[in-house]
């Protein structure tokens, strides 16, 4: 079954807290799925993956790039899964009818943006009753997360 965590942001906004995440789950051999509400955001996260930290590396393409089925974190806007990714991360309110098709589903919510919160319970709320394991991460004033339900 599918797990989905609610990854409230309070502290930090996507653009610090994705690349940790990424890594995270690169280091734990996952491929992932970056959705983004379209393909401008898509090239422009692209683009801040390249430039965030000029000391590290951090394997990923876009549509763009080519090779699809050879990155190891592919950014779209589509629901298309070409790198046979096993982790969604979902940006900016979208959403996804493949939830079925990963393991782990992360969605990321604006905590500064009382619709996307509005948005997040909703889905939490949906999820919760179609039978997937939904768990909820408030992120602390450090950064850090903590699992709080």
């Amino acid at each position: 079954m599918t797990e989905i965590r609610f990854y409230h942001l309070e502290s930090q906004t996507l653009d610090q807290v994705l690349p940790a995440l990424l890594v995270k789950a690169l280091e734990n051999g996952h491929k992932i799925i970056v959705k983004t509400k379209d393909e401008q955001e898509a090239e422009r996260i692209n683009t801040h993956l390249w430039t965030y930290n000029p000391d590290s590396f951090l394997p990923h393409g876009t549509e763009k790039d080519g090779n699809k089925t050879d990155q190891p974190v592919w950014i779209t806007s589509t629901d298309n899964n070409p790198n046979t990714a096993d982790v969604l991360i979902l940006t900016q309110g979208t959403q996804s009818d493949q939830l079925s098709d990963y393991a782990l589903v992360c969605v990321m919510i604006n905590g500064l943006d009382n619709d996307a919160i509005t948005n997040a319970r909703t889905r939490w709320k949906s999820y919760k009753e179609a039978g997937y394991d939904v768990t909820y991460w408030q992120q602390s004033a450090q950064g850090g997360w903590s699992k709080k339900s």
